[in-house]
Parts: C-alpha cells; sequence; structure tokens
C-alpha cells in the first residue's frame, strides 16, 4: 500500500501559513507608504533629498539584527511607537505575528520603492503634462495615468517584497523572539529545526517550501516585468 501520510505535518502547515500570512499582511501594510516614497523620490525636488533616499534603503545595508533591535526600542510595549498603538488602537507588535509583519516589512520596503520608482520614473512626463492641461487635477494625474503606467512597477514591487518577507530573519528573531504558532515563519522554524535532534527531514521540507515559494515569486516578477516591456514597446512607450 502506499504511503498516504501528508506531505506536511500539522506543525509544519501552520508554519507554512503564519509566514505567508505575515508576508502578505507585510506587503499590504508597507505598499501605500512605498508608493508614496518612490513618487516623491521620482518627481519631487527637495533639500535632503539624497539623505532621504539613503534612510529609505539604509534596511538593505543594515545588520538586520540592528533594524529588529531599533524595532524592539521604539515598538516594544514600552516603546513610544509601541505603546501609542496597544493604547490607540489596542495593537500589540511585540512578540506577535503582527511583529513580524513589521519587521518583514521594512526589510522588504527599499525593494518595494525602488521597483515602483523605477516604474514612475519610466513614464513619459508628456503624458501626465497632457492630462493636466486637459484639465485633469494633480490626485487625478496621478490616479488616471501614473499610477495605471506604473501598476506593473507596483505589482512586481509587491512580489520582490514578498519574497524578501518570505526569508527574513534577523530582524525578527530581535524583535518577536521565535515563538511556535505566533512569530515562528519558515526561517525561523529551519533554524529552530536544526537546533533539534532528528529534525533534519523537516528542515529539508521546509527549506524546499522555501525555494519554491521564494521562486515563484521572483518568476511571476520576472513575467510581469517582461510583459510590461513588451506591452510598452508595442505601444511605442519605450
Amino acid at each position: 500500500m502506499g504511503d498516504n501520510r501528508p506531505m506536511l505535518s500539522a506543525e509544519e502547515t501552520t508554519i507554512v501559513l503564519l509566514s505567508l500570512k505575515v508576508a502578505a499582511a507585510s506587503v499590504v501594510v508597507s505598499l501605500p507608504p512605498a508608493a508614496l516614497a518612490a513618487l516623491v523620490l521620482a518627481r519631487a525636488r527637495f533639500p535632503g533629498k539624497t539623505l532621504f533616499d539613503a534612510l529609505i534603503h539604509l534596511p538593505l545595508v543594515l545588520p538586520p539584527v540592528v533594524i529588529g533591535y531599533f524595532l524592539l526600542l521604539g515598538f516594544g510595549r514600552k516603546g513610544p511607537f509601541g505603546a501609542f498603538f496597544e493604547q490607540v488602537f489596542g495593537l500589540t507588535f511585540a512578540f506577535r505575528w503582527t511583529g513580524a509583519a513589521l519587521a518583514a516589512g521594512i526589510m522588504g520596503f527599499p525593494l518595494m520603492v525602488r521597483a515602483i520608482r523605477l516604474a514612475i520614473e519610466a513614464i513619459d512626463p508628456r503624458l501626465e503634462s497632457a492630462a493636466r492641461t486637459l484639465g485633469a487635477g494633480p490626485w487625478r494625474v496621478l490616479a488616471s495615468v501614473t499610477l495605471p503606467l506604473a501598476l506593473p512597477g507596483i505589482v512586481m514591487g509587491s512580489l520582490l517584497a514578498f519574497a524578501r518577507s518570505l526569508g527574513e530573519f534577523g530582524a525578527t528573531i530581535t524583535f518577536v523572539s521565535n515563538i511556535p504558532g505566533e512569530t515562528q515563519t519558515l526561517p525561523l522554524a529551519i533554524y529552530n529545526f536544526t537546533q533539534t535532534p532528528g529534525g533534519d527531514a523537516a528542515v529539508l521540507k521546509l527549506c524546499a517550501v522555501s525555494v519554491l515559494l521564494s521562486l515563484a515569486a521572483l518568476a511571476a516578477s520576472e513575467w510581469l516585468n517582461r510583459r510590461s516591456r513588451g506591452v510598452a514597446a508595442g505601444r511605442g512607450l519605450m
């Protein structure tokens, strides 16, 4: 008789589902500020723009544990932001999956901003100028011209940030620890199983799932990038 055991145990399934929830939440929460930051960097001119750009990309070069420590100071229960969100919204970040989503969102934020910024910079400014000459206000130009044309970059940036969130380890374990069923995402679970006798089988399965999910997100991002280039070339926009 064949082996009817599921590929993943109940514990491993919980880890995968939690990882997907954390990654999805991190993308949803970070997308609006990322789009705004990308728009400012692509279109605005102001003193300190270089510093602003550097601050946004800081998570790419700082050790993740540094980001996690700063999050612990700011968004812990006694931190200024953590106390504010808990008192006003009843939202707790420290040692919760919401904190894991926050850490993942910050680490993936620069990738999202960069993809959206490049998409906005690729838009012909004459299209926006034409909309303004027809009487469209700034917000209408943004909603009807800029964002629709930048949509491939927005989706691509979201997918890259999603893939990055799936692999986030250092900031997460520093900020919210490694709590099974609450903050133990794929990288944290893999680390935990490598320290557990007889955990090799679980490590291999979770590594395979992690690779497949990340490859799927990256492949979707690359496919979208090529498709958007083809559409733009067909319309004579590139």
